[in-house]
């Protein structure tokens, strides 16, 4: 595996799920995610109470996952890194959520279910882009213009 194919999807895909997930669970799923929270009280924080290094952190933990998924399998291309990015992070999800469930009062099923779904499409359209980008590292601008 190529170590500047596996750095440039691993940070590209943390921009992508950064900014996705902002896009769906900060606006589109906020609402949706408050109303479905658990019993747990006063475990969200505020926008400006976030540990945006941890932030930054996971989010590129996650493209770091992505990019050494798809690299690994040869599957760097933009349906490659879609397939491997939904099935990744169905699995991702499912698994943290059930035993979230199972050990927490956080989150309702449908809650964590909706999450489950919202990750696997976040990591499908972050595998796309991933193994896009990642099919690109190397190529010429001929050998671009040609594909």
């Amino acid at each position: 595996m190529s170590t500047k194919k596996f750095l440039t999807g691993a940070l590209v895909g943390g921009i992508v799920f950064f900014f996705l997930g902002y896009l769906f669970y900060g606006v589109m799923l906020q609402d949706f995610m408050k109303q479905n929270a658990g019993t747990a009280t006063n475990v969200d924080r505020d926008m400006s109470g976030f540990v945006w290094w941890a932030l930054a952190a996971g989010n590129l933990a996650m493209g770091c996952l992505l990019s050494y998924v798809i690299n690994k399998s040869n599957a760097a291309s933009m349906q490659g890194g879609l397939k491997r990015g939904f099935i990744v992070f169905l699995l991702t999800g499912l698994s943290f959520d059930l035993m979230l469930y199972a050990t927490t009062n956080i989150a309702t099923l449908k809650g964590l279910s909706v999450d489950v779904a919202t990750m696997a499409v976040i990591g499908a359209i972050a595998g796309a882009v991933t193994g896009w980008v990642c099919a690109m590292v190397g190529k010429t601008a001929t050998d671009v213009a040609t594909a």
